[in-house]
């Protein structure tokens, strides 16, 4: 028996969970598949923003920046619990960039887009004390929002599955045909090996890096559109200053590099941007890449890193839109939606390019697209809908919350699960009345119980997907508390 589906994503990247959300909440039926797990490449090695992006602002990137801005409100808005506002600081050097030209970029960011819930930038003398070297004497400040990127792609296929899609990660797309007005989709689990068939109205190619080899070997079609494939690589070490704040900082080379705080003990450093031909699916740092992020990093700040204070690192593709341009740094970080169909043939959508900050209204406008198609299909909604498990007004009232309704839990953890799963937290914890009520603690705050709902609820199946991309454990667990996860997944571990 054939499935029929009004729309089938491929992809499971942030944009195909956006488009999947969107359309299922205007009332199409919707499946989504992914060959790996949900967010597992581009989307969760980002930078780990929700920014208007300020160097876009040089290249006359003015609409791209606008929509960023206005995005970055609705976001704030919608998933408190993931994504919260953070303070930058650009410390000054005058041969790198003047400070008229950072006071003007500043002004147009502060007032591109209607700011609702950030304070403006200012221009800040540093003080005694300061993380950075002493020939920097002030710094200017502006406000943007962190993400916890890999979440935020769970949180949205959630929504779209609360509206109906079906979502199937570890599944491939192995081939498609066009029929006339419907297309035939061919569906491999990547677990079982099980094929079954779709027949989908509309097919969305939200392939992300893939999205070029998805045309040529899947659809057998030749893309009018080329994708340029850009690595950004980050590093995490240890905590390198205690301040606060997230700081921008001017290469020699024209670039910036971020130093974000990051998951109370560690600055994450990045990003890069190197050109790549390989596969997407494989790709890790570079000793160059990282020698360029710390050398960076040692010409700001007082403390001085070396490639031994390394914790972790990650790499991830970005499928830009080319535009020919002739550094990699200098291609837009703009999108493209493009819908192709004709009478009787079965309509084609398309996702080129994109970033996670506009990942919203990406979606919305691809949705727009089909329009035609679906006359009787509803209006847009995502604006006012929050993610799931953002329904609080704020995130420390909200923890002292759950830490009243939970007394018996540590605080640390309580603090965790709120910034993780927000209200959720009630559904991890369902039914439990003391810590033994959690079940097996496999260390650093995972228990049972949270393992069993990730599984259950948010499509999680191995150690990777619960440890790097649901939560951020990975970074404190070692071998053997990995290695007992691994065998309670695999149904060989003790659960008493």
């Amino acid at each position: 028996m054939t499935d029929k589906v009004d729309l089938l994503v491929v992809g499971g990247g942030i944009n195909g969970v956006g488009i999947a959300a969107d359309a299922a909440g205007r009332g199409l039926s919707v499946l989504l598949c992914e060959q790996q797990d949900l967010g597992w490449a581009t989307s969760s090695s980002s930078s780990k923003l929700i920014h208007g992006g300020l160097r876009y602002l040089e290249q006359y990137e003015f609409r791209l920046v606008h929509q960023a801005l206005a995005e970055r409100e609705v976001l704030l808005k919608n998933a408190p619990h993931i994504i919260r506002p953070l303070r930058f600081r650009l410390p000054h050097r005058a041969h790198l960039r003047p400070a008229w030209l950072i006071r003007t970029g500043l002004f147009l960011y502060d007032h591109l887009a209607r700011r609702v819930s950030l304070p403006p930038s200012a221009r800040v003398r540093m003080a005694p004390g300061s993380p950075l070297k002493a020939d920097i004497r002030e710094c200017f400040e502006y406000s943007d929002g962190w993400v916890d990127d890999a979440r935020l792609v769970i949180l949205v296929a959630r929504q779209a599955r609360n509206h109906g899609a079906s979502i199937l990660p570890h599944t491939r797309c192995t081939g498609a045909q066009r029929h006339q007005d419907y297309w035939r989709v061919t569906l491999q689990d990547a677990g079982t090996g099980r094929v079954r068939q779709v027949q989908t109205r509309v097919l969305a190619n939200a392939a992300g890096p893939w999205v070029g080899r998805f045309f040529k070997d899947d659809l057998k079609l030749q893309s009018q559109n080329r994708i340029r494939l850009v690595k950004g690589s980050h590093i995490l070490v240890p905590r390198i200053k205690d301040d606060g704040y997230a700081y921008i900082l001017q290469h020699r080379d024209g670039r910036i590099v971020f130093v974000i705080p990051y998951e109370q003990a560690y600055s994450l450093i990045g990003t890069t941007e190197v050109e790549f031909d390989g596969e997407p699916g494989k790709v890790s740092i570079s000793d160059p890449e990282i020698r360029y992020l710390l050398d960076t990093v040692n010409d700001y700040f007082c403390a001085q890193l070396a490639p031994s204070d390394l914790v972790h690192s990650y790499s991830g593709i970005r499928p830009l839109l080319e535009d020919n341009r002739l550094e990699a740094r200098q291609v837009s970080r703009d999108y493209r939606v493009e819908l192709s169909h004709g009478d009787d043939q079965a309509a084609l959508l398309t996702v080129f390019g994109g970033k996670i900050t506009t990942y919203r209204r990406l979606a919305q406008a691809a949705v727009n697209h089909l329009v035609g198609l679906f006359p009787g299909m509803g209006r847009p909604w995502t604006a006012d809908s929050l993610l799931p498990g953002g329904d609080f007004s704020d995130l420390p009232i909200l923890i002292c919350q759950l830490q009243q309704d939970y007394p018996w839990l540590p605080g640390d953890l309580v603090a965790r699960l709120a910034r993780q799963y927000g209200t959720l937290t009630q559904g991890v914890l369902q039914d439990c009345r003391s810590v033994p009520d959690l079940g097996r603690h496999f260390g650093h705050g995972l228990y049972q119980r949270e393992v069993d709902y990730l599984c259950e609820q948010e499509w999680a199946r191995s150690t990777e997907d619960i440890l790097w991309r649901r939560t951020k454990l990975g970074l404190q667990f070692d071998q053997a508390q990995t290695l007992a996860l691994q065998d309670y997944l695999a149904g060989t571990g003790d659960a008493s």
